[in-house]
């Protein structure tokens, strides 16, 4: 699926327009600094027809503003009922830098966003319809934690990636059995 990223999705901007022809679905990634108003808006260009499976919102809070950011997004799509998908992407927001300047996340800070993402939704009446996840079957440290303990330290036995921290195999299928947790709440 294409997706418009965080830093790239101004209203007035090149991939924003360059979207809006597109046929098939496409999704947007917002993150805390979108007011309710600027997204509104961006569903209204995106989906002017407001079908639904057309646009999916792919929000990337960070666990620090997840409580206080996603809410009022939430809340301004429900009042202007616009058919939106809402996937988490509990990776981008974050992201952090070790004391040597390696880029990598928190298992811990992964989960919990994710966690309260579903709960989130829940209380606001909404719905969370997936997470996007960057992860490999390889047995990398690019992620610190999980049940295997990773620490800073461990970063350098394997660390891979020339872009961002992806979840190695274990910390991917300790979120799989957290998303699947998640559901059986959702499903009451």
């Amino acid at each position: 699926m294409s997706w418009i990223g965080e830093r790239t999705r101004a209203l007035t901007g090149a991939h924003l327009e360059y979207f809006r022809g597109i046929r098939n679905p496409v999704a947007v990634k917002v993150g805390p600094s979108m007011g309710g108003d600027e997204l509104i808006e961006m569903t209204k260009r995106l989906n002017p027809e407001n079908k639904p499976g057309r646009l999916t919102l792919i929000h990337r809070m960070g666990r620090s503003k997840v409580e206080t950011a996603l809410p009022p997004m939430i809340e301004a799509v429900h009042r202007e009922n616009r058919a939106v998908l809402w996937v988490c992407d509990p990776m981008h927001g974050n992201t952090v830098s070790t004391a040597h300047g390696r880029k990598t996340r928190r298992f811990d800070d992964i989960v919990d966003e994710l966690r309260l993402s579903f709960a989130i939704h829940r209380a606001c009446g909404s719905m969370l319809g997936g997470a996007h996840l960057e992860l490999t079957g390889e047995n990398v440290t690019e992620c610190v934690g999980g049940s295997r303990g990773l620490t800073e330290s461990d970063l350098e036995s394997a660390y891979q990636t020339q872009l961002d921290p992806r979840l190695n195999y274990e910390q991917a299928l300790e979120i799989a059995f957290e998303i699947s947790n998640q559901l059986s709440e959702q499903r009451g």
